[in-house]
């Protein structure tokens, strides 16, 4: 009697923490996919890219580091697969870019023209 009862202890023990350890909801600090830029969008970060980024970067090229273009290939191989990480070298860039402050280009349009980067460059 007393083995049966350490047993079912022990089984207790170990099921217990699995099932107060289950939930239905999604995690929270999970990162949800952007959603994908409009036509819109597109379009507003192709103005702002040729306003902004051409000169330097015509065709998703770069004038003054052949290796540092924009196609995607050479942003992957950088690690820049977000807006977001475009938006940052915009803000604190590296190399010989100059850096666009808020003030210069706001963050709603800095996204846009990284949407742009990303989507036309692929």
């Amino acid at each position: 009697m007393f083995r049966s009862t350490i047993r079912g202890c022990a089984v207790l023990l170990i099921i217990a923490p699995l099932l107060g350890g289950c939930d239905n909801d999604a995690p929270r600090d999970v990162e949800r996919p952007p959603a994908a830029p409009t036509q819109q969008q597109l379009r507003r970060g192709e103005e702002l890219f040729k306003q902004y980024c051409a000169p330097c970067h015509p065709d998703g090229g770069n004038v003054s580091d052949h290796e540092r273009t924009l196609r995607g290939s050479a942003l992957r191989s950088h690690h820049i697969i977000k807006p977001r990480d475009i938006v940052l070298i915009m803000r604190t860039p590296i190399s010989r870019m100059i850096s666009f402050d808020a003030a210069t280009i706001p963050d709603s349009d800095a996204t846009a023209i990284a949407d742009y980067v990303l989507y036309s460059f692929k």
